[in-house]
């Protein structure tokens, strides 16, 4: 059987494929209508922008295969997942004729794009658990034929995952009906993707979207993951130019390898911040129940809807009110609210009088510098210092860096690629710099802080360490190495580290250091900062320590 030719709408199978441009060459482009001429300001950030792009740019889709762990021509890219999902209705369900199943609740844009193409929805609602019914599905399957059947897991609104063992039986036992799981929401949850199961069972397909975990909701871009033939139908009607040029550049700069640490650093907060909004709501006089979630957000239940939404609103914060929006009576009470920063989700929690402990302080920033030879991350908190995760391909560094951490009591994510087959300089240079400016992000307008810091004794070694967080960038060393490197690290990095560091964070920093082992030497002036920079960042008061007021 000419699989899954047999499964598209006759007019898509014999529609001749966009043409589209694939990829710019060296030749004249004279083919496309194009002005000649790039937008003003006609400098580098607007560079081919008078071009279209590529239909489906190779290095992005490469990008996003890596992400998804798939092949390239398993990826189709979408504005958004919910472009997807119309793709796959056109594609595949002829209006008035073909129809697709769905699990209420669920995602409301599976029936709306269903009901734009003419495609009937058969039903099979979850239980009030807001568990699948398998016996439910399975029959709607069987009796009303749909050609696609949409899953969502984690299920948005209900949180709750679905049993990858009922998804592979569904596969397996309905090969001529696509099965597709929609996992906006999967980063957030323990359960792996699905996309594991795609190699056994060709007709499910599984979209993803960078909207949520990776803080591009307004950048819209989603990717379908599929069987390439299933993809190759799609492309047919895609849009021919879907992916525009900012769009592709902004997310390779926010999904390069260094980025990662930090946006799991990021999901691993949002999961913490989770759980602790969810035993707080328990003890709101406005909340019934508070459901489990594997997502971003929690589903709860109300005993005074009315005036949980008033109590709301005059705190200004707005959260997802489903009223008559979800069928079933059961759900008709429900509301769904979105995990947001820790301070974010402390003003929910005192609009809605739960109690909670105060959270902890939160003093975080992060700085991200690309050049032509480094690419670097770096999130830390001050205030929590329990999460350190560092890697800049220098392995004493690494552990010069945690010394700084550890001494400092700083959270520390820092994830570093540099052209390391020419030297050690770029990446330990564009790391000092990239740090200096996370941490002065985190200080905020310093109100509080200690300021001051100093000192540290190593072995033989000894380095005196004085810290002002001024503003005002200085930097002095006073000390001999005896010999230029510790494994792959130069000696003379050591200074250049400090100096770049203290221009970034705005900090003046003496260091004086003495001693006959290079290493010691190294390792007491970054575990002396460390330790220096702990009284400096404290936060001991609320006052700015300046008779200027301002730092």
């Amino acid at each position: 059987m000419n699989w899954p030719v047999n499964l598209a709408r006759k007019a898509i199978v014999e529609l001749c494929a966009s043409p589209a441009r694939d990829g710019m060459t060296n030749a004249l482009h004279l083919d496309s209508n194009e002005a000649p001429w790039a937008p003003p300001p006609s400098d580098a950030s607007v560079a081919d922008y008078n071009r279209y792009p590529e239909r489906q740019p190779a290095h992005l889709r490469a990008r996003l295969a890596g992400l998804y762990g798939v092949a390239p021509d398993q990826v189709m890219m979408s504005r958004g997942a919910d472009d997807s999902i119309e793709i796959l209705i056109r594609t595949f369900c002829e209006a008035n004729q073909d129809s697709i199943l769905i699990c209420p609740p669920t995602f409301g844009f599976f029936k709306t794009a269903a009901q734009i193409q003419g495609a009937k929805i058969i039903e099979a609602p979850l239980f009030p658990d807001g568990t699948w019914d398998e016996t439910s599905l399975r029959a709607a399957i069987e009796d009303g034929k749909p050609k696609l059947v949409f899953l969502c897991s984690p299920n948005n609104p209900t949180g709750n995952s679905i049993d990858p063992n009922l998804v592979r039986q569904l596969c397996l036992d309905y090969p001529q009906t696509l099965i597709v799981v929609d996992e906006a929401y999967i980063e957030f949850s323990v359960q792996q993707s699905l996309t594991s199961l795609m190699v056994e069972a060709p007709n499910l397909i599984v979209l993803r979207t960078l909207s949520k975990a990776y803080g591009l909701a307004g950048v819209r871009l989603g990717a379908c993951l599929a069987h390439k033939l299933i993809i190759e139908l799609l492309l047919k009607v895609l849009p021919p130019y879907p992916i525009a040029r900012p769009v592709e550049q902004v997310v390779m700069r926010a999904l390069t390898p260094a980025a990662m640490p930090v946006h799991q650093a990021r999901i691993t907060l949002i999961q913490t911040e989770r759980a602790r909004v969810a035993d707080a709501l328990e003890t709101s006089p406005f909340i019934e129940k508070a459901y489990p979630s594997d997502g971003n957000f929690i589903l709860i239940t109300t005993k005074n809807n009315k005036g949980l939404l008033a109590a709301l609103a005059r705190s200004d914060i707005k959260i997802r009110d489903f009223g008559t929006a979800i069928e079933g009576e059961f759900w008709q009470s429900t509301l769904r609210l979105s995990i947001g920063s820790p301070e974010q989700n402390t003003s929910l929690l005192a609009a809605l009088q739960a109690q909670t402990a105060t959270p902890p302080k939160e003093r975080t920033g992060e700085a991200f510098r690309k050049t032509k030879e480094t690419d670097i991350a770096v999130r830390v908190n001050l205030d929590d210092p329990t999460t350190v995760m560092i890697d800049t391909g220098i392995g004493f560094f690494d552990h010069m860096l945690e010394q700084i951490a550890v001494h400092g009591k700083i959270g520390m994510v820092i994830s570093a690629k540099g052209d390391l087959h020419i030297d050690t300089h770029h990446t330990v240079e564009d790391t000092a710099l990239a740090l200096g400016a996370a941490l002065s992000q985190a200080l905020g307008n310093k109100s509080g802080i200690g300021r001051y810091g100093f000192l540290m004794p190593m072995d033989e070694a000894a380095a005196t360490i004085a810290v002002d967080l001024s503003g005002r960038p200085a930097m002095i060393f006073s000390g001999t190495f005896s010999v230029d490197h510790v494994g792959e690290f130069a000696a003379e990095m050591c200074p250049h580290f400090f100096q770049s560091l203290a221009q970034s964070l705005g900090a003046a920093i003496q260091i004086n250091v003495t001693g006959d082992n290079t290493h010691h030497m190294i390792e007491a002036c970054f575990k002396g900062v460390g330790r220096a920079l702990r009284p400096a960042f404290a936060q001991i008061g609320g006052d700015i320590p300046s008779s200027k007021g301002t730092l």
